[in-house]
């Protein structure tokens, strides 16, 4: 017996047991008799060959071995997408058939049976459909949408579908479903490895209300993005990882609604590639995760400036990347509503050991951050005073070296080093130049048992008259605690300290983590240290 073949079989998505493969030939093999499926496995390691036999090309294959024959009773080709829903959520017929003894009821010896169950069971399943909003059939095998009209009369509610990892093997498929759901807001069809449209979709409605939309691992490139998006004019959220896109294009008229793109593991060439996006009005949110990025540049803005690309921009990840130089870092500083970035796994982090010194450079160069790699810059204003402060000193040496001068007159570093420290001259007129004594014999972030001269001061007991004291700057906040222990007799458990810089009069720093020493907080000379219990 002739195993059946769709009549649509070319190209068809299938799944051989757990395998998947798309149909690249249908017909003879001499000299064997009967229907052939020529298949390309997504697994290359599945195959055989590459849609060659005894010398003949059947087909052709991306990988030398990916390809083999296979008889068409061993491929699935899926099911409708209802089919799929119901028996993913125990809804189908089969599941009733099962369960057909409950329409019965036995009264000593007689069995009676409820006329009419059947119709019931159905109006029951009716209901139970119409009340999924959120559905998921991943991995359910769905190839095509069923019979016109189906979805809409017994899914009325649906809003968010996931679709992915099925047999889909066409755009045309996902409108197909989607143009029966009235209100979609959600789709995720990533893992479906299909055709899109190589021409400019005309604008219909099918779409209208879709907010998010994941196309991840569906072989999608950046130009059918582009000829898709007129349909899309609500979305706001794109996921298009690991499509091997290489390449991007303006968008011109479309994506202007989009707050989140995922171009994450797509081996983009250079970061140049990024100017393409620049100026997608409403883009808060950028994921460009392990896409080979080496360098960020904005030339429409010089040091201290503000960019006019991605205007809107809050959120960047650009962790597992090969960016080497902190002149990229110090190019973040130009997008002018950057708040979190995640930039952990780049080799310029493998320049400073310290991973706290790290964070605080990065904290320094990068003004009004406030998420560090998903941490939060705990007490904003002050972690960023410290990490200014820390960082105005570290390189002061540096600035003096290359031009700077504490007269106004003769200040004018090079632009070297203005390029390798952009905020440095605001950081000046922030907290000053500075001063000599703190310049002096200092190595950055070393320096273990210079002596502060401090007054300690209890500011809500004015009978406690301030001491004076000296405290190396390597000593820790737990070790002053117990310092103050013996001197005030407070258990340090209960002690709360802070400090007031002599140079911001009025600002109040908190110590409040007892493991880190007081250079950490950049205490200086004259600070004066608050205790309260």
């Amino acid at each position: 017996m002739t195993a059946w073949v769709p009549s649509d079989a070319l190209g068809r998505r299938v799944l051989c047991g757990t395998e998947y493969a798309t149909v690249r030939y249908v017909g003879s093999v001499p000299p064997t008799a009967g229907i052939w499926l020529g298949v390309e496995w997504d697994d290359p390691q599945r195959g055989k060959h590459d849609g060659t036999y005894e010398r003949t090309q059947y087909f052709k294959c991306r990988h030398p071995r990916g390809g083999s024959f296979i008889r068409p009773n061993k491929a699935n080709f899926g099911v409708d997408f209802l089919t799929a829903v119901k028996d993913r959520y125990g809804l189908n017929d089969e599941q009733d058939v099962q369960h057909g003894t409950e329409n019965t009821l036995v009264f000593g010896k007689k069995t009676v049976e409820f006329v009419g169950m059947d119709s019931i069971a159905e109006q029951q399943r009716q209901v139970q459909l119409n009340q999924l909003v959120d559905i998921s059939v991943r991995d359910c095998a769905v190839s095509h949408a069923g019979q016109k009209e189906e979805i809409s009369r017994t899914c009325a509610n649906i809003r968010h579908i996931n679709l992915s990892k099925n047999l889909i093997s066409s755009w045309e498929t996902v409108t197909d479903i989607a143009s029966q759901v009235q209100n979609l807001e959600t789709l995720n069809i990533s893992e479906n490895k299909m055709k899109f449209p190589s021409t400019s979709t005309s604008v219909s409605s099918v779409f209208s209300k879709l907010r998010i939309l994941a196309l991840n691992q569906t072989e999608i490139t950046w130009t059918e993005v582009l000829l898709c998006a007129p349909g899309w004019p609500a979305l706001e959220e794109l996921y298009l990882a690991s499509n091997n896109i290489t390449v991007l294009e303006r968008p011109g008229n479309v994506l202007q609604t989009l707050k989140l793109l995922d171009l994450s593991e797509n081996p983009l060439l250079d970061g140049n590639q990024l100017h393409l996006i620049a100026h997608l009005p409403r883009l808060e949110q950028l994921i460009l995760r392990n896409t080979g990025i080496s360098s960020i540049h904005f030339p429409d803005a010089g040091f201290g400036c503000k960019t006019k690309m991605f205007p809107s921009l809050k959120r960047l990840a650009i962790n597992d990347n090969k960016i080497s130089q902190w002149s990229s870092i110090n190019e973040l500083d130009k997008l002018p509503s950057l708040r979190s970035l995640q930039c952990h796994s780049n080799p310029f982090m493998d320049t400073e050991k310290n991973p706290e010194t790290l964070r605080q450079l990065i904290i320094a160069k990068i003004s009004q951050l406030e998420v560090l790699n998903k941490s939060e810059v705990r007490d904003i204003s002050t972690n960023c005073m410290r990490a200014e402060l820390d960082y105005r000193k570290i390189f002061g040496n540096d600035w003096l070296a290359a031009g700077g001068n504490w007269n106004p007159e003769k200040n004018k570093p090079s632009e070297e080093f203005l390029a390798a420290h952009p905020r440095y001259p605001s950081l000046c007129l922030k907290y000053g130049a500075p001063e000599e004594g703190e310049l002096k014999g200092r190595q950055p972030l070393t320096l273990k048992n210079q002596l502060l001269t401090l007054t300690i001061k209890c500011p809500e007991k004015p009978e406690q008259k301030p001491v004076e004291k000296k405290l190396p700057e390597s000593m820790t906040v737990q070790r002053v605690k117990g310092l103050l222990y013996r001197l005030l007799k407070i258990p340090g458990s209960e002690l709360k300290l802070s400090y007031e810089s002599s140079k911001l009069e009025g600002k109040e720093v908190e110590l409040d983590n007892d493991l880190k020493p007081l250079q950490f907080y950049s205490i200086e000379n004259g600070d004066c240290v608050l205790v309260r219990w």
